[in-house]
């Protein structure tokens, strides 16, 4: 099988990483990444023509241990579901540094035109739907796959250990199941191996292949979800006096529920979006129904803008509701909380990114209102995750198919640059702890 054959290139990289110079040593094993990079480019191949959803990463699974094994690794499996640990124990147990890499796939119909692009299909909420990589974590994989190899070369003089989080259910676990990060820890992950740092990478259309994305402190939001019923008392629409209107009182809802970010939430602080996005109720013209429901999300980049915006949220719903007569039953559903970079984490590690791949390509970026569940792992221990660009150096960015998109492309030349990054870092932690 083709990761076999990385096993054979790290034991014979042993040779090359014997020079005593630290110099010599980042050289060699820089080497050692571009050796790997056909190995690195055929994993995620074969990742994304076999994509699974949430909570049903099998297949994934079951590649990504089998390699891990022929790295001599310690393999934990079934966490959370379908997650995968590798531990790799060096000269020193400490530090221990956890690096991430999400495994799941999207109901999307892939549209590119790729050789190995996925054409399965599965059932999804009653529907049969494409499963498609279209955000990047079969890249994720592969390119965590590809430090291992890298790491387990220096095992002996590794100055610290390796824990290697191949993680399910990232874009959400299905309807009445737990799953992802919080899962993971939930069943002990952090208990069992208490890293000191964790770090993760996500690749994204909107930069180049070659460059790296960071920004310290808060980068992706918090993301929660709301479901909201208006009951009111049904009656004739021609005579609206005798019951109470669901609907109207909906959109007083939603019309005052603006005010909540434009008006109660200091803006200057950090950003925050609430947003509906389904409404549903009534069945005729002429009848005013008994209730109507309502769906939405709410995003925010500080956590205790978050606690101010679902207060706020819970006052106005139930106040507009009861000054018309109706009942507002409203469920929060918290979901991820602020993606945030430790701030002296990503200080002590921007020189290590700066001489892999040159201060021109390092891009400062803004915080997203996208989310990730990465959050859980870096509320435990410092944390810093970046962004890796996969788009051709030809094209430009922000014309480039986004995450998600059916079009999504993937220049596979990116790969090693996450690779030499992830190492990198891992290996400048070690030696500065």
């Amino acid at each position: 099988m083709p990761w076999l054959a990385m096993v054979l290139v790290a034991g014979s990289a042993v040779a090359l990483v014997s020079a005593r110079s630290a110099g010599a040593q980042e050289s060699a094993i820089d080497r050692l990444s571009a050796e790997i990079e056909a190995q690195v480019i055929a994993w995620r191949r074969d990742f994304h023509q076999h994509p699974e959803l949430s909570n049903r990463e099998f297949r994934t699974a079951e590649v990504v241990a089998e390699a891990l094994r022929a790295m001599d690794l310690e393999v934990e499996t079934g966490i959370a579901h379908t997650g995968v640990v590798g531990y790799l124990r060096g000269a020193r147990e400490r530090p221990l540094v956890a690096i991430r890499a999400d495994m799941d796939a999207l109901p999307v119909t892939e549209a590119t035109d790729l050789p190995f692009a996925s054409t399965v299909t599965t059932e999804f909420r009653g529907q049969e739907v494409g499963v498609m990589h279209a955000c990047g974590h079969d890249t994720h994989m592969a390119m965590q796959l590809g430090v291992a190899s890298n790491l387990v070369a220096l095992r002996d003089e590794l100055p610290g250990s390796v824990l290697f989080i191949f993680q399910p259910a990232e874009e959400g676990a299905p309807a009445g199941e737990e799953g992802g990060a919080e899962l993971m820890l939930k069943e002990g992950l952090f208990e069992r191996y208490r890293p000191d740092v964790v770090f993760g990478m996500h690749a994204f259309s909107n930069l180049n292949t070659g460059q790296i994305g960071y920004r310290a402190g808060a980068i992706m939001a918090s993301a929660d979800a709301f479901e909201l019923t208006i009951r009111g008392r049904q009656t004739h629409g021609a005579r609206p006096w005798d019951g109470v209107d669901p609907i109207v009182v909906a959109a007083q809802i939603i019309t005052g529920v603006q005010t909540i970010v434009s008006r109660q939430v200091d803006v200057t602080r950090a950003p925050a979006v609430v947003s509906f996005g389904a409404i549903n109720g009534g069945i005729r013209s002429n009848i005013i129904p008994d209730e109507v429901e309502l769906i939405g999300t709410i995003r925010n980049l500080d956590m205790e803008t978050r606690d101010r915006v679902h207060e706020q949220l819970r006052t106005m719903v139930t106040g507009i509701a009861e000054s018309a007569g109706a009942q507002a039953d409203l469920e929060i559903i918290e979901m991820y909380p602020v993606t945030a970079n430790d701030p002296a984490l990503t200080r002590q590690m921007l020189p290590t990114i700066e001489r892999v791949v040159g201060r021109e390509n390092m891009i400062e970026g803004v915080p997203r209102t996208v989310a990730e569940d990465f959050s859980f792992f870096a509320l435990e221990v410092p944390g810093l995750y970046l962004t890796l660009g996969v788009t051709p150096p030809d094209v430009d960015a922000a014309t480039a198919p986004a995450n998600h998109s059916p079009l999504f492309y993937v220049d596979e030349a990116a790969l090693i640059t996450g690779v030499r990054v992830l190492r990198h870092l891992t290996m400048d932690y070690m030696s500065g702890y």
